[in-house]
C-alpha cells in the first residue's frame, strides 16, 4: 500500500484503470497514512466521515469494473482550506470564519469531483493566505515531511505538505504571489502558476480588482500537472477574468518536444534579489541542462521593476474591503501581524493607487521586451532555504539584508504580470531540503511552460524521492 501512495496520480489512475489497485485500497491508504502522519505534520485540517469516504470509493470501484470510470475516478483530493467544498469547513485560516461550512464548491473543486475524484478533507492554509508560512489560529503550524523544523511554505503549504508526505495523491493550490511555487519548492514538488483565467475561480462574492491570484497544480510530476489543467481549464460565468478553453489537450501537448535551439533566458536574481549561494549554485547547474539539451542560454541583465511593496499594498487594501464590516470590534480575532497589515491599507491614496498602475505597465512591457529575445525565462523559485515552521523569515542571507518579501523575489512579478510560471526540482541544498528552478512562459502559453518543464524533469527526474522513506 505505501508503494501505491507514493507514486503519481498518472502512475495510481494507471493502476487504477488496469484492477491492478482499486479505489477502496487506495482510500484505505490514504486514511490511514492521515492517520499515521498527520499528527505531525498538520496538513489535514478537517476531514469527512471514514465510512462514507470508503463507502464513495466501493462506488467508484463499480464504475470502474463497469468500464464506465472517469478521468479521476477514485482518486482522493484534498482541498485548500481557502477554497470552498461542499459540507467542510472553510475557515480561510482565520476565527472570524471558524464556524462557517461551506454550502458550495468551487469551479475548481466542482470539475474534479465531476471527473470522479472524492473529497477527503480541508488542507491548512495561512490567515487569508496572507504568508509564505502556512501557521494560524484556527489550526496551528503546518510542517515539511522533508524536515518537521522547517515550514512546506505557503499559503498552499498544507496542500504542499500533503503531497509530498504521501497522504493524498491529489490537492488543489492557488497563487497569488507565489503559494504554489513556493511551497512546491519547499518539498521538492512541481507546481505551475498558470496564466490569469485559465483555470476559473469563484463562486466570488467581490469583483476581484486585486487580480493576482490563480488556482493552479501542485503535483508530484508534469504529467499529473497536465492532467489537472485538462480538466480544470475552461471559461466559466463565476468568474469574468476566465480564459476560454485553449482548444488542445495540455497531456498530449506534452508529446511535443521543444525545436531545437529554443532560448532560455537566465537570471540569477531579477536584478534584484538576494540568493543563497548554494541554492543559486544548483539552479545554474540546473539551466545548463537545456544547453546539454541543445538549446541555447542566454544572460539576463537587470530585470522588471520590484513591485513587491506595491504588491502587497493592493492585496492588503482588497482584504481591508473584505473585512470592513469586522472592523475595529473583532481586531483582537486575526492575527496580529495579519491585521497590521490590512489596516496599513488605510494609507493607500490615489497618488499611490496611479504609481502602483504605472509600475505594473512598465513591468508588462519589460515582460513583452524579454519574450521578444528569449522563448523562456530561467530563475531560482525562492531565494532561501524553507525557514522555521513557525518563522521568522531570515533577515539576511549569507552576511547580505535580504529584501522584506525575499520569498517571493522571483515570483511576485509574474503575478502582476499574469505570466504562466512553473517551479522544477533542481536539487537538494546544503541542509539537505529541495531548491526549486522557475521556469516563465509567454502569456497563455501554459503549455509551452509545460513542455519545458516535462523536457527538464526527463533529464533530472526528481519522482520517486520523496521525504516519506517509502
Amino acid at each position: 500500500m505505501d508503494d501505491l501512495l507514493d507514486r503519481s496520480l498518472t502512475e495510481t489512475l494507471a493502476l487504477l484503470r488496469l484492477k491492478k489497485a482499486s479505489p477502496v485500497e487506495l482510500m484505505d491508504g490514504v486514511l490511514d497514512r492521515i492517520d499515521a502522519r498527520n499528527g505531525e505534520l498538520n496538513a489535514f485540517v478537517a476531514m469527512h466521515d471514514r465510512d462514507a469516504l470508503v463507502a464513495k470509493a466501493k462506488e467508484a470501484e463499480a464504475r470502474l469494473v463497469r468500464g464506465e470510470g472517469r478521468a479521476l475516478e477514485g482518486i482522493p483530493l484534498g482541498v485548500k482550506d481557502l477554497e470552498h467544498t461542499v459540507g467542510l469547513p472553510n475557515t480561510d485560516g482565520t476565527l472570524i470564519h471558524k464556524d462557517r461550512i461551506s454550502e458550495h464548491d468551487t469551479v475548481q473543486v466542482a470539475r474534479l469531483k465531476a471527473a470522479g475524484a472524492i473529497v477527503v478533507g480541508k488542507t491548512n492554509a495561512p490567515e487569508f493566505g496572507y504568508t509564505a508560512i502556512t501557521k494560524n489560529l484556527v489550526y496551528g503550524v503546518t510542517r515539511s515531511p522533508w524536515n518537521l523544523d522547517v515550514t512546506p511554505g505557503g499559503s498552499s503549504g498544507g496542500s504542499a505538505a500533503a503531497l509530498a508526505g504521501g497522504l493524498c495523491p491529489m490537492n488543489t493550490a492557488s497563487d497569488g504571489g507565489g503559494s504554489i511555487r513556493i511551497p512546491a519548492c519547499f518539498v521538492g514538488a512541481y507546481g505551475l502558476k498558470v496564466s490569469q483565467g485559465r483555470v476559473p475561480k469563484g463562486p466570488m462574492h467581490h469583483w476581484e480588482f486585486d487580480d493576482t491570484s490563480v488556482s493552479g497544480p501542485l503535483t508530484r510530476t508534469v504529467e499529473d500537472a497536465a492532467l489537472q489543467l485538462d480538466i480544470t481549464a475552461g471559461q466559466a460565468p463565476e468568474d469574468p477574468n476566465s480564459l476560454p478553453h485553449p482548444g488542445l489537450s495540455y497531456v498530449e501537448a506534452l508529446a511535443e518536444e521543444l525545436p531545437p535551439g529554443t532560448r532560455f533566458g537566465f537570471s540569477p536574481d531579477l536584478g534584484h534579489a538576494v540568493v543563497q549561494s548554494d541554492i543559486a549554485a544548483a539552479v545554474e547547474e540546473a539551466a545548463k541542462t537545456f544547453e546539454a539539451l541543445g538549446h541555447t542560454l542566454v544572460p539576463i541583465e537587470g530585470g522588471p521593476p520590484d513591485l513587491a511593496r506595491e504588491w502587497g499594498r493592493i492585496g492588503a487594501f482588497a482584504l481591508a474591503a473584505e473585512l470592513h464590516e469586522y472592523l475595529p470590534e473583532r481586531e483582537a480575532e486575526f492575527g496580529r501581524t495579519f491585521i497590521q497589515g490590512v489596516k496599513a491599507s488605510n494609507q493607500v491614496t490615489a497618488d499611490d493607487w496611479g504609481a502602483m498602475a504605472r509600475g505594473r505597465m512598465e513591468l508588462n512591457e519589460w515582460c513583452h521586451g524579454l519574450f521578444e529575445h528569449v522563448d523562456f525565462l530561467l530563475t531560482p523559485t525562492v531565494p532561501f532555504d524553507p525557514p522555521p515552521a513557525k518563522g521568522p523569515f531570515p533577515t539576511e542571507t549569507d552576511g547580505r539584508r535580504q529584501h522584506p518579501a525575499g520569498v517571493a523575489s522571483f515570483t511576485i512579478p509574474f503575478n502582476l504580470s499574469w505570466h504562466p510560471a512553473a517551479t522544477v526540482r533542481a536539487g537538494l541544498s546544503r541542509a539537505g531540503l529541495p531548491v526549486g528552478m522557475q521556469i516563465v512562459g509567454p502569456r497563455h502559453r501554459d503549455d509551452r511552460v509545460l513542455q519545458a518543464s516535462l523536457a527538464f524533469q526527463r533529464e533530472r527526474p526528481w519522482h520517486p524521492e520523496w521525504p516519506t522513506g517509502n
